[in-house]
C-alpha cells in the first residue's frame, strides 16, 4: 500500500481527498445552472445544456478550476455564488484524524490543490483546514494545473522536497499519473471523493483506498511517534 518508513513529506489534494467533493459537484451541476438560468431567463435544463459543455471543454486546464475565468465567461460572481451554498462544505470521513496522525508522526503535510485562491479561502473559513497542515499551495500560483507534469518540477522551487520521499494523495487519477511521471515517489488514490456518489473503480497501477481509516493502522505501526523533550 504505502511505505510510511520511506516518507518525510505528504502532499494532499483538498477537494475529494480531504474535503467532500459533494460541495463542488452540487455547485457546478445544480446551483450554478440554477443561478445562470435566473439571470438569463432560461430553464434550469437549458442553462445546464449551455454551461456543462463549456466546463467540459476546459477539463484538465487551469481554466477548469479558475473562479476568475468562469466569473467573466458566465457574467456571474462565482465566489459569491459558492458562498451561498457554503454550508455544504465538509470533511471526508477520517480526514482530520489522518492529518493529526501525520503530524504526530513527524511528517510534513502540504495541501497541493488546483482550487482557486478565492474558493480556497471560503473553504478554510468553513473548515479551519489550513490550520491542520504545514502549508498550502494553489496551482494558480504556478500558472499550471497539477495535471501538467512540469507543475511538479516548478513546485520544488516554492515547496522544497525530495520527490523520492514524498507521497501524493489525490482523487484525480490524471493528477496522480502526472505526479508519478514527474518522479514523486509514492501515490495513493481516493475512490470515494463524493459522499453522494458511487465509489470509483480502483486505479489500475496505484494503491487505492476509500477512506483514511484503511491506512491509519499501518501509519501508526510503521511510524514511531517523536519522543517528547
Amino acid at each position: 500500500m504505502v511505505n510510511w518508513t520511506k516518507l518525510d513529506t505528504v502532499f494532499l489534494d483538498m477537494d475529494g481527498t480531504l474535503l467532500d467533493l459533494h460541495f463542488d459537484n452540487h455547485f457546478w451541476l445544480d446551483h450554478l445552472p440554477r443561478r445562470y438560468a435566473e439571470q438569463n431567463r432560461l430553464s434550469p435544463e437549458q442553462a445546464r445544456a449551455e454551461i456543462l459543455p463549456m466546463i467540459q471543454a476546459q477539463r484538465g486546464s487551469l481554466n477548469w478550476y479558475c473562479t476568475d475565468y468562469w466569473s467573466q465567461r458566465l457574467q456571474l460572481d462565482i465566489t459569491r455564488l459558492k458562498a451561498e451554498v457554503g454550508e455544504r462544505i465538509g470533511y471526508r470521513p477520517h480526514a482530520r484524524e489522518f492529518l493529526a496522525r501525520l503530524r504526530q508522526c513527524g511528517l510534513r503535510t502540504v495541501i497541493v490543490t488546483n482550487c482557486h485562491p478565492d474558493p480556497l479561502a471560503l473553504k478554510f473559513r468553513h473548515t479551519g483546514l489550513d490550520r491542520l497542515v504545514d502549508d498550502v499551495v494553489s496551482s494558480h500560483r504556478l500558472g499550471k494545473p497539477k495535471e501538467d507534469v512540469s507543475f511538479w518540477h516548478d513546485l520544488r522551487a516554492i515547496q522544497p522536497h525530495h520527490p523520492d520521499t514524498t507521497l501524493m494523495v489525490d482523487d484525480s487519477f490524471p493528477v496522480l499519473d502526472s505526479a508519478v511521471a514527474a518522479g514523486i515517489g509514492q501515490a495513493l488514490a481516493i475512490l470515494a471523493p463524493d459522499s453522494q456518489q458511487p465509489d470509483r473503480e480502483r486505479h489500475p497501477q496505484l494503491p487505492s483506498i476509500h477512506h483514511f481509516d484503511e491506512v491509519l493502522p499501518a501509519l501508526t505501526a510503521h511510524r514511531s511517534l517523536p519522543s517528547a523533550h
